[in-house]
């Protein structure tokens, strides 16, 4: 807002995976005054899930740049007979379909069914309308197993109420540097993570959408806005509009691939 001379409002329209949000933005005047805060759910996995959408998740809209990737944290709860995700893998594979795992959220649920098919394994989905009840009944042991964000789970793992087995990200996180990722793991190619990103409606100017650009990348490069997405479990981020085309595509097409092999949808 400062650099840019313009007062900038944060308008919150929750629901549908943010579904709700996304299509009022895509419907928006392509004038550059209505940017939209598009992430895993609302961009790659809803156009897949929902049946009826107000939206694509490539042609309503133009890129402008990634802000912020996390990596989600697989845990345990400690009487889960594995210290490593490759006996989990094992212990799965001697009781198919008996270990239960939590997810909150359709995108963590995609995760999960992705990672089940590259290990060849079949785990029992228990859902939650959020991240606290998951993790209140995987700490008390009503479920063994679950994916959640670094920032929501490491909290319980530094104090030794669960296990952590393996991040999602193609590298460590600096937020548990002594977990391995899932690829060092021996099961390379699996690659995951929470992501945020700004869009604008299609057609808005290509110099609006350079200047946008370039006033994100000033900003992520800003200490206090890096530490506070770093305080939060987030990398601050930054890329050009045609990378972040290319990476929304990237996202759209796998996880078409992950809901076709798991058969799982919203509507």
């Amino acid at each position: 807002g400062s650099e840019l001379g313009q007062q900038v409002v944060v308008e919150n329209r929750a629901g549908a995976s943010g579904a709700i949000g996304a299509e009022l933005g895509a419907r928006a005047p392509a004038d550059g005054y209505t940017l939209i805060m598009g992430n895993i759910s609302t961009l790659g996995i809803n156009p897949i899930t929902f049946a009826k959408l107000g939206y694509d998740p490539v042609n309503s809209f133009d890129p402008i740049s990634l802000v912020a990737v996390q990596p989600l944290l697989i845990t345990v709860h400690p009487s889960v007979p594995a210290k490593t995700l490759s006996e989990l893998v094992q212990l799965a594979k001697s009781q198919p379909g008996q270990l239960n795992y939590g997810t909150a959220g359709s995108s963590i649920h995609l995760a999960v069914e992705q990672f089940n098919s590259l290990a060849g394994i079949r785990m029992n989905h228990i859902a939650y309308k959020g991240s606290a009840p998951a993790l209140s009944d995987l700490m008390t042991g009503q479920v063994g197993i679950m994916f959640d964000t670094t920032l929501s789970a490491m909290p319980f793992v530094r104090a030794g109420k669960l296990k952590a087995l393996g991040v999602t990200s193609p590298q460590r996180t600096p937020a548990a540097p002594d977990v391995p990722t899932i690829a060092e793991s021996g099961l390379p190619g699996y690659e995951v993570f929470a992501w945020n990103g700004v869009f604008v409606p299609a057609g808005t100017p290509k110099a609006i959408v350079v200047q946008l650009n370039e006033e994100i990348r000033k900003a992520m490069q800003l200490p206090q806005v890096r530490d506070k997405f770093s305080a939060q479990g987030f990398a601050a981020s930054w890329n050009t509009p045609d990378q972040f085309g290319v990476f929304v595509r990237n996202e759209v097409d796998k996880w078409a691939r992950t809901v076709k092999a798991s058969g799982a949808t919203l509507d």
